[in-house]
């Protein structure tokens, strides 16, 4: 199964992919050099929206729990990626406290927990799942779907060191995004290293600071190759400090959607670009979709929003440009995510969803998943090719953006770590 996309192939994406794969001396040095000066997000995965005119990032994951669907054949950069974070970090490592989720009912999150378990487990580590929910207070089996099992235990705290009975472990690695809070047990973990850190939960990340910290990237990269940034940058802007439930902030909210759409349609116009803008407004933490508005005009806004999320959701918010999405598998509209272990991309698929439209939020129940799966089996690029007319240039292209997503994750967790000294 092939994806394709069903824009015209003369546009400016192709321009980007030629001018991308052309200048890929220059793109690896440069992601060489801000790998030397910050570190990278230890997982992450990155959902991308090709419009033919424009290839953007609309959302970057730092707790990725979408390993299932990746395929067999990307298993193995997986696990080479996995050594080669671990031996950075704690080259003496041996054991793997992974804690998950909650949501143990979820059959897919369990089996993205089982291919985690199996990347570390053949990086090299002893690997058992420590669980955060106070109702397991012993080994717990929980059946897959594949006929395996998962045995969940309880966390046993030591002072300084958070393990399990019998099980110190070196590395704790979290894939639970905090969006409930962050646990005590997990503070003040002087000892281990805890990865992701606790500032990359939503507890207290903001989708803000990253897309301000995306536009730098951006910006700098976009220098390197002499175009236009925002063919890869979805205009952002933040707005806070009012309490939409209560009605109140509204005409502010407006402003912004009102401001974000004008931007658009000049760069519209600038591009000879025919679609009809829109914007997306989400809330500033939070992920899986939820909370997502798309409207056109800032007029549409009345009566939308109260009663629609929790408070908090509705006193932060971000105004995003609205990317659409020109790809397609069997006919459904798709979207590419990346995801990556370290500096490395190891895989993605597309998110498929065959009731949502091009401008419409992909991530909701119904969407399907099919591997990022090209008509040569090779993922590198195949230089000297026509622009367009080969998947693994693409996918190259693809993980690039995806790249600079992480390369912000960096700048961002840099600029939120309360432990740092100096604040951007």
């Amino acid at each position: 199964m092939v994806p394709h996309l069903i824009t015209a192939l003369t546009g400016p994406i192709n321009e980007l992919e030629q001018r991308v794969l052309e200048s890929m001396p220059a793109i690896e040095r440069w992601f060489r050099l801000e790998w030397m000066e910050h570190t990278p997000p230890f997982y992450s995965s990155v959902d991308l929206r090709n419009a033919g005119f424009k290839l953007a990032p609309v959302d970057t994951n730092l707790f990725p729990t979408g390993f299932n669907n990746l395929t067999q054949d990307m298993l193995p950069l997986s696990v080479q990626a996995a050594m080669a974070s671990i031996e950075k970090i704690c080259p003496e490592a041996k054991n793997l406290l992974l804690i998950p989720e909650s949501n143990i009912g979820n059959s897919f999150y369990l089996s993205n927990v089982a291919t985690l378990k199996r990347i570390f487990t053949q990086a090299g580590l002893n690997v058992r799942l420590g669980s955060l929910d106070p109702s397991i207070t012993e080994p717990t089996s929980l059946n897959l779907a594949d006929g395996n099992t998962l045995v969940l235990e309880p966390l046993v705290r030591n002072r300084g060191r958070l393990g399990l009975k019998d099980f110190d472990p070196c590395t704790v690695l979290l894939n639970n995004d905090l969006s409930a809070g962050v646990p005590r047990v997990l503070e003040h973990l002087h000892e281990q290293y805890l990865l992701p850190p606790l500032h990359a939960g939503w507890t207290m990340r903001r989708k803000s600071q990253h897309f301000k910290a995306y536009e730098e990237v951006a910006k700098k990269f976009s220098k390197l190759l002499g175009m236009d940034h925002w063919l890869i940058n979805p205009l952002t802007v933040a707005v806070s400090g009012h309490d939409l439930s209560a009605g109140a902030g509204l005409e502010a909210l407006q402003t912004q959607v009102d401001s974000v759409l004008s931007k658009t349609r000049r760069k519209y116009k600038e591009y000879g670009i025919q679609e009809k803008p829109f914007v997306v407004i989400k809330p500033d933490a939070g992920t899986h979709g939820a909370g997502l508005i798309m409207v056109r005009d800032a007029k549409e806004l009345t009566g939308r929003m109260s009663g629609t999320q929790d408070a908090e959701a509705l006193t932060r918010l971000i105004v995003q440009e609205g990317v659409v999405t020109h790809e397609r598998v069997n006919d459904a509209v798709a979207e590419p995510v990346v995801y990556m272990m370290d500096r490395y991309v190891v895989g993605g698929f597309y998110r498929v969803h065959a009731d949502r439209g091009v401008d419409e939020n992909l991530n909701a129940p119904g969407a399907s998943y099919v591997p990022l799966a090209f008509s040569q089996a090779s993922q590198l690029p195949r230089l000297g090719e026509k622009p367009g007319s080969s998947g693994p240039n693409r996918f190259y292209m693809y993980g690039v953006i995806a790249r600079l997503g992480s390369v912000a994750a960096s700048y961002e967790l840099e600029v939120t770590d309360p432990e740092a000294e100096v604040y951007a």
